[in-house]
């Protein structure tokens, strides 16, 4: 069989080498007769898949005592509600950057919990942009600043995470993990875990523990992070089957050398793919401003919409899938995540001289 160059923004591809091990251990899971997938979320089989993936994580993360690593569910979209409902009090204010549509998700929910205020918007600029974090006007004694690492749609990525007065909460779902960064800069991290992670169903939330006691008693119970941090994120059953595919995979970046490791093999990737759309004379056009190209969804256009059409098109009949931007912005986009390798990026970088050498 052969497997297919898979640059969806998400779900998206996981390694090789982790779904041969899922799938020679599905039906019997460490000669217990039994998959993961039937095991109680409270029996020793479990624990051992639970407890690994906390540590591989803590690892990976750098994460000290004073942090708590929560497995949730509901998505990153849950969270655009769950913080402001933990960490937003009465008659305080949460400062949020706008820097698009999954930074604008998140501004919606908080704006229905309590006070926001929003320090940039850029989501609308054409190329697609974010702002000098820096240079922002934070406000004093906010609740927390709430960022979006990566813009997935727009390609945009932040390069340096700002110091800021309130504890920073930082969307991290399309980029958690392709590269290092210091735990210590935030209150909370948070991720779905169908781009870099693992399979979709498991939400990463990572917290700064004083902060876990900030939310009302009176929250319904599973909206308080406390709930989950007190038993372990095994309050109720978790996705165990997630949980374990995400194990395997922090098992496979720590042998990767981690965040530090992989991150090298990412900056590698995405050069050479910019480097594709910045050499063709204009043909490909990226769609981020340069300073904040990510290093994981890489946008740009065609010409035309037709031949972007066209190039899509032929594209997926080579077996490279998911090359469509998002529908709210057309163009192109390639998705390359941990699990992506060099053989996908020379796939498509020789795809796309071809093109523009007979359509061009």
């Amino acid at each position: 069989m052969s497997r297919a160059f898979n640059f969806n923004a998400g779900p998206a591809a996981l390694p090789l080498e982790v779904l041969e091990i899922a799938q020679k251990e599905l039906i019997d899971f460490n000669g217990t007769g039994m998959s993961i997938m039937e095991h109680s979320h409270r029996g020793k089989a479990y624990d051992a898949v639970h407890a690994e993936a906390l540590a591989n994580m803590a690892k990976l993360l750098g994460a000290t005592d004073d942090y708590q690593i929560l497995f949730l569910q509901g998505g990153a979209s849950f969270q655009f509600a769950q913080i402001p409902l933990n960490l937003l009090g009465a008659g305080q204010t949460a400062d949020y950057v706008n820097s698009g549509a999954w930074a604008g998700k998140a501004i919606k929910e908080a704006k229905k919990v309590g006070q926001v205020n929003i320090l940039a918007d850029t989501s609308k600029e054409i190329p697609t942009n974010m702002p000098d974090y820096d240079a922002l006007n934070y406000t004093p004694d906010a609740a927390y600043v709430h960022v979006t690492s990566n813009e997935t749609i727009a390609g945009t990525q932040i390069q340096k995470y700002p110091n800021t007065p309130a504890p920073l909460v930082c969307d991290m779902s399309s980029d958690i993990l392709s590269r290092e960064f210091d735990l210590k800069q935030f209150g909370l991290v948070y991720a779905g875990a169908q781009k870099n992670l693992g399979p979709s169903g498991v939400t990463l939330v990572v917290i700064r523990k004083d902060l876990i006691e900030r939310a009302p008693e009176t929250l319904p119970t599973m909206v308080q992070y406390r709930t989950q941090a007190k038993e372990n994120s095994l309050y109720n059953t978790p996705p165990t089957f997630g949980i374990y595919i995400l194990m395997l995979v922090t098992r496979w970046l720590l042998a990767k050398g981690g965040a530090a490791g992989i991150e090298k093999i990412n900056r590698a990737k995405a050069d050479k793919l910019y480097s594709a759309i910045d050499n063709s004379g204009g043909y490909y056009r990226g769609s981020a401003v340069n300073k904040f190209r990510s290093i994981m969804n890489v946008t740009w256009r065609l010409p035309s919409e037709e031949l972007e059409a066209k190039f899509i098109k032929e594209a997926t009949a080579l077996n490279m899938i998911g090359l469509k931007g998002h529908r709210s912005v057309g163009g192109c986009r390639a998705s390359i995540y941990n699990a992506v390798g060099m053989d996908a990026i020379d796939a498509l970088t020789g795809f796309m001289k071809e093109f523009q050498a007979k359509n061009g």
